[in-house]
């Protein structure tokens, strides 16, 4: 998060691994889920009666439990709601079958591999693609063969 409060808008290496030697999907996939958190955070929490839980603060009372109160469940994930990491209760992540985010980032990547079906580009977008990939390779050995001169 101490990017995020640094006013940081570029975040290099997404699932990277050993400085880049290696790449990891679920390493991917976990890093989105804190980069994610991190842009919720630059947004800012938004801070109203229903967030402040003034009703909860005045039926729990001062020195009682507020964190099992359904009202902190419900605006914890205000703050970033992440897809990968568990934050139920130790009894119920558990009961869960007691899975770390590298476990959950894996069985995602397992679905997406099986189950995603990547659209092809339109014919125009790929059309275009093609040019500007057609332009850049020009450019490219125009720039290496009057280096060679």
């Amino acid at each position: 998060m101490c990017a995020a409060l640094a006013g940081v808008n570029m975040i290099y290496g997404s699932g990277m691994l050993e400085l880049g030697q290696t790449f990891s999907l679920e390493q991917m996939l976990i890093d989105n889920d804190i980069i994610m958190m991190e842009r919720r955070l630059m947004e800012g929490v938004p801070v109203n009666e229903e967030t402040l839980a003034i009703d909860a603060i005045k039926m729990i009372g001062v020195g009682n439990d507020f964190i099992s109160h359904p009202s902190t469940m419900e605006n914890m994930e205000i703050a970033s709601d992440p897809k990968l990491f568990d934050r139920a209760m130790l009894g119920e992540w558990r009961a869960a079958g007691k899975k770390d985010v590298v476990d959950v980032a894996h069985e995602v990547v397992v679905d997406i591999l099986a189950n995603r079906e990547v659209k092809p580009l339109d014919a125009d977008v790929k059309a275009k693609w093609d040019e500007i990939c057609k332009q850049a390779d020009q450019a490219y050995f125009d720039r290496v063969k009057k280096q060679e001169q």
